[in-house]
């Protein structure tokens, strides 16, 4: 019995990974059309020794098919042309409020897929929305009016300003509240920090 497909399958899986890993760490939703198509054609490549073609070859396929790839990304930096050709642009949706309803029709976007899309984004009234893009990875960017954008931490220092300031004019001696570190879980610190400020469970470590 031949137990070739054995090591082969192992490999596989080994150089496949490291060459998905070239080629880059983007999710399907984030990918151009260009690199959907070579990902596309790396997944069905990749089997092909399995079913006795040479491996080799098909590594030295696939190296070349994302070679391509990063040779297409580097160019789009360097050539406004070809990332609109490979890549796209953004499309107006939503302009002052209002729906544009030429380029919905054109993208083939429906107003309910476009609320879909909104409701993701914790958005529950189109009004409330200023403007906003289809992206060439098919993901909504809005701006949402100015009355309803919420409260940024600027907009809360600066207003705890104008209470501190205008308690001094009315000659208020109460201290003022003192800020302070919180002493919770930051997840993204330990990212940079490179450990766990809390451990975590030893069977999920």
């Amino acid at each position: 019995m031949d137990w070739d497909w054995i090591w082969k399958a192992i490999l596989i899986i080994l150089v496949g990974t490291f060459i998905l890993r070239i080629a880059g760490r983007k999710s399907i939703s984030q990918m151009t059309l260009a690199q959907t198509v070579i990902m596309i054609a790396i997944g069905s490549l990749l089997i092909q020794p399995v079913s006795g073609r040479n491996i080799w070859v098909t590594f030295g396929v696939g190296s070349i098919l994302v070679l391509t790839l990063i040779v297409i990304e580097y160019s789009q930096v360097k050539i406004d042309a070809l990332e609109k050709f490979f890549t796209g642009q953004s499309i107006s949706i939503i302009e002052n409020g209002q729906l544009n309803k030429d380029n919905l029709r054109k993208q083939r976007f429906t107003v309910d897929q476009l609320e879909m899309k909104l409701r993701q984004q914790n958005v529950s009234t189109i009004s409330d929305v200023k403007s906003a893009t289809l992206e060439p990875n098919g993901q909504i960017g809005y701006e949402l009016n100015e009355e309803k954008k919420p409260a940024t931490k600027a907009d809360v220092d600066r207003l705890l300003q104008e209470v501190q300031a205008l308690k001094q004019a009315l000659g208020s001696n109460k201290a003022s509240p003192s800020t302070f570190e919180s002493g919770e879980e930051n997840i993204f610190n330990e990212v940079a920090q490179k450990r766990h400020q809390q451990p975590p469970p030893s069977d999920l470590q």
